[in-house]
């Protein structure tokens, strides 16, 4: 997942708890690919596709969601995520699954024949944040209503 982001939209920046760096570090670089940046013995920057996420240790910190029913699935909230290209959407899904990743929901498509029809999963990270992947086979739809 270390491809760039569109050079037309500026680079999105999202801090968010952890428990601990090391388990953070193994899943987002080794696990989600993400590139390291600057780190310390209590954050970490990461390349998240073009966008830097930074992991703040905080003690305790067990991110706790709410669920949201959406296409008749518990949708968890808060969460964070990317919008993928459809190859690397189900890559990344073969890849989580092969690292043996806790879905919250399991790979599908949501809206199917719908406006808005798209691929999505949802998964934690080690301190229990919960990350969306989405993707469109029909980029366009990002934002349709009808």
């Amino acid at each position: 997942m270390t491809q760039a982001r569109s050079q037309n939209m500026p680079p999105f920046h999202l801090a968010f708890p952890v428990r601990d760096i090391e388990s953070t570090r193994r899943f987002y670089v080794e696990v989600l690919g993400c590139r390291e940046g600057r780190s310390a013995e209590t954050w970490i920057d990461l390349d998240f596709r073009g966008h830097q996420i930074s992991a703040h240790v905080r003690p305790g910190a067990e991110a706790v969601a709410l669920r949201n029913a959406v296409d008749g699935k518990a949708v968890p909230v808060p969460h964070f995520g990317l919008v993928l290209p459809w190859d690397e959407w189900n890559e990344v899904a073969e890849r989580l699954r092969h690292a043996k990743t806790d879905f919250v929901i399991e790979p599908y498509v949501r809206f199917a024949g719908q406006p808005g029809e798209q691929g999505t999963m949802f998964f934690t990270d080690p301190s229990g944040n919960c990350i969306e992947l989405k993707s469109f086979q029909d980029p366009s739809q990002l934002f349709a209503t009808e």
